[in-house]
C-alpha cells in the first residue's frame, strides 16, 4: 500500500507539473521550453558517441551476437536524432511546435528504451561483471543526465529517465543475487529524486521564461503606447519617426511622399461645441484618412489639428491625386449630435528625396509648403519648392527687423485725407503705417503687414498704430475724426477692445473720432469675437467702417447685424482694370443702399476728376485718393487743415 500510494504521488506531481499546469502556459512559453530541447546538440552527439560506444565495447569484450545488435541499434537511433536536431530549425515557422516536441519524443524514448533493454540484456547474458557496470553505469548516467538536459519537457525527461532505468531494475529483481537487488531497490529510489529535482528546474525555467514573456509584453504594450495618440488611435510623433525611419531603411531608393495636413479654424469648434465634439471630428478625419491613404501608409496625428501621412509613391502625379482626395474627404461634412459640421483643411507636400533625403528635411519641407498653403488663402495643397525657402528666410528676416523697429521708433504715421465729395472739406484723415528702414530704405507695407499677421506681430503694431493715431487727431479740429485699420488677429487678441480704450484715454480723443476699419473677411474668421469687440466700443461711441466693400463676400447679414457707420467702396470698382457700366451700377446700387440706412459711402482710389464726377453722380459722398492727396506725414496733415481752415471751404468741387 506504501508503494501503491507513494506510486500515485509521484505521477500525481508529473501530471500537475507537465499537465494543467503546463496548458496554463502561453504558446510562447512552450515554444521556448521546446526550442530549449533543441539546444547544444552536440551534447547530443557527445551522449550518443559514448553510449554507442559503450554497447560496442560491451559486445566486443563478452562476444555476444545480440550485443552486437542492440550496438546497432542504438547507432541507427542515434543518428536518427542527430539529423533531426541538426536539421530542424525551431526557428521556422513551418515548424510548429507540436510538431518539434513529437519529432525529439520519439527520437528520446526510442534511444533511451534501446539503452535501457541493453544494459538489461547485457545483466542477464554477460559472462563478466565489469561488462554489466559498464553498460549499467551508462543507462543510469544517461538517465540521469537527461533527465536534467531536458527539464523544460518534463514529460520527456521522465519517460527517458524511466525507458533508461526501469528495464534495469526489474532485471535486478528478476535475477534475485542480493547485490543486484539492492541495485534495483537504489534505481527505483533514484527515480522519484530525479524526477522532483527536474521537476524544479522545470518550474523554475517555465516561470523565469514566462516571467520574460510578461516583461516584453508588458514592454512591446507600452512602446505601442508611447507611440500612438491616444484620442485618435493613429500614429503620434515618436510612431510617425519610428515608421518613417523604418520605411525608409525597407526601401532606401523608393520615393516617397510626406502630407502635411491641417485642420483650418479647427479651434472654434473646441471653443464653441467643446472638446468632447471637437475630439470625436478629429477621429472622424483619422478614420477618413485612413480609409483613403495607400496601403502600408503611415497615419499621424502630429498633434493639435494637425495630421501627416507618409507613403510610398509612383511620381508626383499621384502625390497630387492623393492630395485632392484628402480635401475631397476632410471636407465632406460631419453629422454629430444632429450638428452638421463642415472641416476645410490646409494641405503641404514634399516629396523624398527631391525636397529632403533625411526626415528631418523632409518635414520641414513640408512644413514649409503648408505654410505657403495657409498663406495662399487656406483649403488649398502646396507642393514644396526651392524658393519658398528664400521667401521665409526674408519673412523671418523681416519679422526681426519690425520688432527691433517698433522699439526704435522707425515706424512713422502718415495720414490720407477722406474728402466730402460736395463740400471738398476733410472730414477724416486714415492712418497708414510706414517703415523707412535705416539700411533699405521704404519698406512697403505689402512686405510687412502679411508678415505681422503671421507672425503675431500686427497685435503689438496695430495697438501702436492707434495709439500714434490717436494722439494726433487729438490734436486736430473737433469736426475731424481719424481712422485706423484694425487686423483680424488684433480684433481677437485678449483686452483688444481695452487696448484701443487705453489709446483714446492716454490721448484724450473723443470716442466719436475714433473710426475703425475692418473688412468683411473678419466675420468668416470670428463672428463671434468680433460682435463684443464691436458691441463693446460702439457702446462708448466708437464708430466703425466696413473697408474693401465687394471684393470678399459682400453679405449684407453683416451690415444689418453691426453698427457700420460707413462703407468705403473698393478701389476696383473705381479705377480698376474693369471699369464700366457694371462697377458703376454696383457703386450706384451700394450708395444707394447706404443713403437709405443713413451711413456714408466712400468711393477709394480716385485719381482723376472725371473718376470723381462719377461716383459723386452714383450717389458716393466722400472720396479718397490720389486725386485729392497722397498719405503725408502729420505735420502735412495738420498743415493741409490750417490751410483749409484759412481759406474757409475750397472750392465746390466741379
Amino acid at each position: 500500500m506504501a508503494v501503491k500510494s507513494t506510486t500515485q504521488r509521484l505521477f500525481s506531481r508529473i501530471r500537475d507539473r507537465n499537465g494543467p499546469n503546463s496548458d496554463k502556459v502561453s504558446e510562447q512559453v512552450r515554444r521556448v521550453l521546446v526550442t530549449s530541447l533543441y539546444a547544444h546538440p552536440s551534447s547530443l552527439a557527445i551522449g550518443a558517441l559514448a553510449t554507442v560506444s559503450a554497447a560496442g565495447v560491451a559486445a566486443w569484450v563478452a562476444d555476444l551476437p545480440e550485443l552486437y545488435v542492440c550496438a546497432a541499434v542504438l547507432a541507427i537511433i542515434a543518428f536518427a536524432r542527430l539529423v533531426a536536431a541538426f536539421g530542424m530549425s525551431p526557428e521556422s515557422e513551418g515548424n510548429s511546435t507540436r510538431k518539434l516536441e513529437l519529432i525529439y519524443e520519439i527520437g528520446a524514448f526510442s534511444f533511451a528504451l534501446a539503452l535501457g533493454i541493453t544494459a538489461a540484456y547485457t545483466i542477464l547474458v554477460a559472462p563478466e561483471t565489469h561488462i554489466e557496470v559498464l553498460m549499467v553505469a551508462n543507462a543510469l548516467g544517461y538517465g540521469i543526465g537527461v533527465s536534467a538536459r531536458n527539464a523544460g519537457r518534463l514529460n520527456i525527461a521522465i519517460g527517458q529517465l524511466a525507458l533508461s532505468c526501469v528495464p534495469t531494475a526489474l532485471v535486478c529483481f528478476w535475477v534475485g543475487r542480493p547485490s543486484l537487488i539492492a541495485l534495483g531497490i537504489t534505481i527505483l529510489l533514484l527515480i522519484p529524486a530525479m524526477i522532483s529535482i527536474s521537476g524544479n528546474i522545470f518550474t523554475v525555467l517555465r516561470n523565469s521564461i514566462a516571467a520574460a514573456e510578461t516583461s516584453a509584453n508588458l514592454a512591446k504594450r507600452m512602446e505601442i503606447l508611447a507611440r500612438t495618440d491616444v484620442v485618435t488611435g493613429l500614429a503620434n510623433r515618436a510612431g510617425l519617426n519610428h515608421d518613417m525611419l523604418d520605411k525608409k531603411a525597407k526601401a532606401p531608393n523608393a520615393p516617397f511622399a510626406l502630407f502635411w495636413i491641417d485642420l483650418d479654424r479647427f479651434k472654434e469648434v473646441n471653443d464653441l461645441l467643446g472638446h468632447p465634439v471637437g475630439d470625436r471630428v478629429l477621429k472622424g478625419v483619422a478614420n477618413r484618412l485612413l480609409d483613403l491613404a495607400p496601403d502600408c501608409a503611415t497615419v499621424a496625428r502630429f498633434g493639435g489639428d494637425e495630421f501627416i501621412i507618409y507613403c510610398e509613391v509612383n511620381d508626383i502625379v499621384e502625390a497630387q491625386r492623393i492630395g485632392s482626395e484628402i480635401h475631397a474627404e476632410t471636407m465632406r461634412p460631419f453629422r454629430i449630435d444632429g450638428e452638421r459640421l463642415e472641416v476645410r483643411a490646409s494641405v503641404g507636400v514634399a516629396m523624398q528625396p527631391e525636397h529632403g533625403s533625411d526626415a528631418d528635411t523632409l518635414m520641414q519641407s513640408a512644413d514649409l509648403a503648408l505654410y505657403h498653403a495657409k498663406v495662399g488663402g487656406r483649403a488649398q495643397t502646396c507642393f514644396f519648392d526651392s524658393s519658398m525657402t528664400r521667401d521665409l528666410v526674408r519673412r523671418r528676416e523681416i519679422e526681426e527687423e519690425l520688432r527691433v523697429a517698433i522699439q526704435r521708433d522707425e515706424l512713422s504715421i502718415f495720414f490720407q485725407p477722406i474728402v466730402d465729395l460736395e463740400t471738398g472739406r476733410i472730414k477724416t484723415f486714415e492712418a497708414l503705417v510706414r517703415w523707412f528702414h535705416p539700411e533699405k530704405g521704404e519698406l512697403k507695407p505689402d512686405e510687412f503687414i502679411p508678415v505681422a499677421e503671421e507672425t503675431g506681430v500686427i497685435v503689438t503694431l496695430g495697438n501702436w498704430i492707434t495709439a500714434q493715431a490717436a494722439r494726433i487727431a487729438a490734436k486736430w479740429p473737433e469736426d475731424v475724426t481719424v481712422a485706423v485699420n484694425l487686423s483680424p488677429l488684433q480684433i481677437r487678441a485678449p483686452g483688444a477692445a481695452l487696448g484701443v480704450k487705453n489709446a483714446l484715454r492716454e490721448a484724450g480723443l473723443d470716442p466719436r473720432r475714433l473710426e475703425l476699419e475692418v473688412t468683411e473677411s473678419l466675420f468668416i474668421e470670428d463672428n463671434h469675437a468680433t460682435a463684443r469687440f464691436i458691441e463693446e466700443l460702439s457702446e462708448i461711441g466708437v464708430r466703425f467702417a466696413l473697408d474693401d466693400f465687394g471684393t470678399g463676400y459682400s453679405s449684407l447679414g453683416y451690415i444689418n447685424s453691426f453698427p457700420f457707420s460707413k462703407i468705403k467702396v473698393d478701389r476696383s470698382f473705381v479705377s480698376g482694370a474693369k471699369v464700366g457700366k457694371k462697377s458703376d451700377a454696383i457703386i450706384r446700387a451700394v450708395a444707394e443702399m447706404g443713403g437709405a440706412l443713413g451711413m456714408d459711402i466712400v468711393a477709394e482710389g480716385l485719381e482723376t476728376v472725371e473718376q470723381v464726377q462719377v461716383v459723386r453722380d452714383a450717389g458716393c459722398n466722400l472720396g479718397q485718393g490720389y486725386y485729392f492727396s497722397r498719405a503725408v506725414p502729420d505735420y502735412l496733415a495738420s498743415m493741409l487743415l490750417a490751410q483749409e481752415r484759412e481759406s474757409g471751404a475750397r472750392q465746390k468741387i466741379a
